[in-house]
């Protein structure tokens, strides 16, 4: 089995619309599978299901590396977590051999009901303290390092009284939880608000770092807004912000994201190879980033 412990490089998420073309891929251990270092999967697709599905995860993890990022965990939520939901969470991420599980720092529940959206948090100190909180007891249950994602949004509930930046420092500070750092949920909510995407990043701990994300977006002119999609390929904007972020973090996983418009195989690994340019331009850079640092 590959060796999750060690993920590094860049990876893809484990889409249905590419697991079949995947798996055939695989079992004719295909040239062009070279470009993918690692599969993100997300347990909410696959977890309490039989048949095909758990064995072609098993076929997909024989053969590379697997991390896992959740999609439901709701950790800025109000309501107490789920018993049934994270005994078989922790069932299956011992079942695929994740070195670790993120989620998003956000809210996506209320009254027992899934709202199939990640919402943004008040920006206040109460709220990361619930979040952390909430994010340290996530841990514990997992028994797994957990890490928490930056995500984009299109408005601030309440009236703020912290900077976004610092909210995200003082959740992950408190609940000495990793960041899973998105560069193209940066990217988009920046200038969706009009901040500088390098600063912003500049003031998140950096050093807990554990995966970074980039994906594509559409811009809607008639309203002046960028939509994280998922679904287009990714500007070199973010490459660009991938390669800043890489300088200063070495070389943890970055993931490929594309949830829509989801094309073959082939494709992504031609897209892969854009991303991994702009990653090793990042470690190129790391020598000099570390020594101006001291």
């Amino acid at each position: 089995m590959a060796d999750g412990a060690r993920v590094a490089g860049v990876g893809v998420g484990l889409r249905r619309e590419i697991l079949d073309e995947l798996l055939e891929l695989i079992e004719a251990d295909d040239p062009r599978l070279a470009p993918i270092a690692f599969v993100e999967v997300s347990p909410e697709n696959y977890m309490r299901r039989g048949g095909f599905m758990p064995a072609a995860v098993d076929r997909v993890r024989a053969r590379f590396p697997v991390v896992t990022h959740g999609l439901m965990m709701s950790v800025g939520g109000l309501e107490p977590f789920e018993d049934a939901y994270f005994a078989e969470l922790r069932r299956y991420l011992g079942r695929v051999g994740t070195p670790f599980h993120s989620d998003h720092l956000s809210f996506s529940g209320t009254g027992g009901r899934i709202l199939h959206d990640l919402l943004p948090l008040p920006l206040s100190r109460a709220a990361a303290r619930h979040a952390a909180a909430r994010a340290r007891e996530a841990r514990d249950r997992l028994e797994l390092p957990f890490a928490l994602e930056n995500i984009t949004h299109y408005f601030v509930p309440g009236g703020p009284s912290l900077d976004e930046a610092d909210f995200i420092a003082d959740v992950l500070e408190e609940s000495d939880a990793g960041l899973l750092l998105d560069v193209n949920n940066v990217y988009v909510n920046a200038q969706n608000y009009g901040f500088d995407p390098v600063a912003f990043m500049a003031r998140l701990p950096l050093g807990r770092v554990v995966e970074i994300h980039v994906a594509g977006h559409e811009r809607f002119e008639e309203d002046d807004l960028i939509i994280d999609t998922h679904g287009a390929p990714v500007i070199d904007p973010v490459l660009d912000l991938l390669s800043w972020a890489v300088a200063r973090t070495g070389p943890v996983p970055v993931l490929l994201e594309r949830d829509h418009a989801v094309p073959s195989v082939g494709e992504l690994c031609g897209e892969l190879s854009r991303i991994t340019a702009a990653y090793e331009r990042g470690l190129a850079a790391r020598p000099q980033e570390v020594s101006r640092a001291r």
